[in-house]
């Protein structure tokens, strides 16, 4: 397929960028890429396969039709593995011969600078194949965060989504612009958490830490919650709204442009990351 020969070059010169900024774990861009190969025979991809790494569109009846046909060629110990950013592993593997061997790793976007990677057991997943996944993602350079039983979009998505729902209901009830709340993010909570989480905050913003943190802003916090009310819809007048701002920061002719400005703040911030002063 005509993808699969426009992917080589493609992954070939990021391979050799992040060569260039140390970032491939000790190897060379043309050992990592002299392992890959291309197919479009599927029981011949994964032959000997340790792990098979789904990544299809996000369409519960298109992966469960993917996993089957995976799990009608696929060899005993071959873990299968979906990239699903929100869609429960139980959805599509119930039915599976092999469905102890299914699990959810769904990858930051983009994943070779971003290393968080959620790992989801469906309820009958086992825990050597748990195990084995969170060693390969592990061994890979990746971090993996390992749920205790799924849930409706997993960990990621539920923070993020949050985020999203009340910057949408503030700018929505005209308390302020999209562009603020972007501001908000890139000028503050994100500087912080882009190398301390927002508990580790927390317990900073303080002076005892956590428990005193609780003590002194939880009746703060749980008032101003009670006033998030319903998930908002994504349309009306606030979508046009977003949409005139973002197209205007982020012109929709130019967003391959821009995604690759993005990808390399994020390739100096990995590099930064590197030699970040471990903490006390």
């Amino acid at each position: 397929m005509e993808i699969l020969v426009t992917a080589l070059p493609l992954i070939q010169a990021q391979l050799s960028s992040m060569e260039s900024a140390n970032l491939l774990h000790g190897k060379t861009a043309s050992e990592c890429f002299d392992r890959m190969t291309t197919s479009t025979d599927l029981k011949e991809s994964l032959r000997g396969a340790e792990l098979a790494h789904e990544c299809v569109p996000e369409d519960k009846d298109l992966k469960r039709k993917v996993f089957a046909s995976m799990d009608h060629v696929m060899e005993e110990h071959t873990i299968l593995c979906s990239s699903t950013s929100c869609i429960m592993p139980s959805l599509f593997t119930e039915e599976l011969n092999h469905r102890n061997n299914c699990i959810v790793g769904h990858p930051v976007n983009p994943p070779h600078y971003c290393p968080a990677v959620e790992v989801i057991p469906a309820p009958w997943t086992s825990a050597e194949v748990k195990a084995r996944t969170v060693s390969i993602m592990e061994g890979i350079g990746m971090k993996p965060v390992v749920a205790k039983k799924e849930c409706d979009g997993f960990i990621l998505n539920r923070l993020q989504y949050a985020v999203l729902q009340e910057g949408w209901r503030l700018v929505k009830e005209g308390v302020c612009d999209a562009k603020d709340i972007d501001t908000v993010m890139t000028g503050g909570l994100g500087i912080r958490w882009s190398f301390i989480g927002p508990f580790e905050t927390a317990h900073l913003n303080a002076p005892n830490g956590i428990r005193d943190y609780a003590e002194r802003y939880s009746k703060g916090i749980v008032r101003v919650s009670n006033t998030f009310g319903s998930p908002e819809p994504f349309q009306g007048k606030t979508l046009s709204d977003m949409a005139e701002y973002l197209e205007s920061e982020m012109p929709v002719a130019n967003l391959n442009e821009t995604r690759k400005w993005r990808d390399e703040i994020l390739k100096q911030m990995a590099i930064f990351k590197q030699s970040m002063p471990a903490k006390p």
